[in-house]
């Protein structure tokens, strides 16, 4: 099950989100911190997928609690939803532009949109809730979304998206600003210029004269027409690349002209949206008729997510093709972290299983069960890992619980594949039994 944290004293949030919890008590716990120093325990302790903090709780240093979990990637699982007290703080943390954070809402408009809120992360809960326990990345996924006329919405999806990416090893800190930005900024034009036909003119004029951009969408949703229409987002979620695509059902622009103007944009109040996500992306392009554009990135290869800076201060050692790690029965007084590579594991010199950087560790076991070695590893090609001694290591789970425990759930999930991989198994070798006797 997963944990949502509510950090708040406001009561007007804490009463809507147990009269809508109610609702989803299967699918969620749920836990209220009402100070700095318990949200940060509890994030320390429990690992919610889900933090909910409201920067209009003046008790609460929401900041501090934001720079915690931006300083240690195994933090950054799931997502964090703001809560603010009007729209200038709502401004000034989407200014931040920090990735862990899905979505920013005024406390009004937080209270009207929470259940609608804990629908979507439910429904697209494959998106927000992977840390690499194990995962493999192999095969292309795909799939699709369909948002409403509702800047909450697509920036729900985009943070989807840019997050899944991130905690599956395939964009690292510098991918995750490019595909936010370039997701925000397509998904803003087929709502903007797509959908509502807000024309570059109108839009210049619009701002240029005091409005706000929201109210000029609003306005345009009036219309029963414009507010029926849907934006598609499309994903092809591959090893190497990844593709989107964002189509919308307004009649589209000339974007020849658009793709193609070496205009300088940097005296205008917009319009250099395109042009930027055109750098940040490896390729772009649009269809006929202007209203669908596809882009892809290059996902990155061999790569683990960001280092957490207290681990840093452990050695590094780079591996050649073909060099041994650990030998099977040797004892076992070190925990290595995979930073890049691929490596054998070998039991009585038969290749069993490959490990990557999707499995975070090697050695956990024996390390944690003052065992021998189980198993000799060896790396596959070139690679670096990071050399934990034991007391460093439980050291420094007494100082961060959460590696302990995000440790403990490494080694539930490969125990719940091995069941899996047994059991089906067994029923290969009871099928072959029935065929044998039929």
């Amino acid at each position: 099950m997963k944990k949502i944290l509510v950090s708040s004293t406001n009561e007007d949030v804490i009463k809507t989100v147990l009269s809508v919890y109610v609702k989803f008590t299967n699918q969620f716990d749920l836990s209220i911190s009402s100070s700095t120093e318990d949200t940060l325990s509890n994030i320390d302790y429990e690992l919610p997928e889900i933090k909910i903090l409201d920067f209009s709780s003046e008790d609460i240093d929401c900041q501090r609690v934001l720079n915690a979990i931006d300083s240690d990637p195994w933090l950054h699982n799931g997502g964090i939803i703001a809560v603010a007290k009007n729209g200038n703080q709502v401004q000034e943390i989407e200014e931040l532009k920090n990735p862990n954070i899905l979505c920013c809402q005024n406390v009004r408009n937080f209270c009207e949109n929470f259940d609608r809120l804990l629908n979507i992360l439910w429904s697209n809960k494959q998106f927000l809730f992977n840390r690499g326990l194990g995962e493999k990345i192999g095969g292309i996924e795909s799939g699709s979304f369909i948002c409403e006329n509702n800047p909450f919405d697509l920036k729900m999806y985009a943070g989807f998206l840019v997050n899944y990416l991130y905690c599956t090893n395939r964009i690292n800190d510098d991918g995750r600003y490019a595909l936010q930005t370039t997701l925000m900024e397509m998904l803003t034009n087929a709502l903007e210029h797509g959908n509502c036909n807000i024309s570059y003119e109108e839009k210049t004029s619009w701002l240029e004269n005091g409005g706000n951009i929201i109210e000029l969408i609003e306005r345009k949703l009036q219309d029963p027409k414009i507010g029926a229409r849907k934006i598609y987002i499309e994903y092809m979620i591959g090893k190497e690349i990844s593709q989107f695509s964002i189509r919308d059902e307004g009649k589209g622009f000339d974007w020849h002209s658009r793709i193609g103007n070496s205009m300088d944009f940097s005296e205008e109040t917009h319009g250099r949206g395109i042009s930027l996500s055109k750098k940040l992306v490896s390729s772009m392009e649009y269809n006929d008729s202007g209203n669908k554009v596809t882009f892809k990135i290059d996902n990155i290869q061999n790569q683990s997510n960001t280092v957490p800076m207290i681990m840093s201060t452990f050695s590094t050692i780079k591996y050649k093709r073909h060099q041994i790690v650990c030998k099977q029965n040797e004892p076992s007084n070190n925990l290595f972290f995979i930073v890049s590579g691929r490596y054998g594991v070998y039991v009585d010199g038969k290749l069993i299983s490959v490990l990557t950087t999707g499995d975070m560790f090697i050695g956990e076991m024996a390390f944690l069960l003052n065992d021998r070695r189980s198993a000799t590893i060896m790396s596959a090609g070139e690679g670096e890992l990071i050399k934990i001694p034991k007391a460093s290591f439980l050291n420094l789970i007494r100082t961060y619980p959460h590696y302990g425990i995000f440790l403990s759930k490494l080694l539930a999930q490969r125990v719940s594949n091995t069941n899996k991989r047994a059991s089906k198994l067994a029923k290969e070798v009871e099928t072959l039994k029935k065929l044998q006797n039929a």
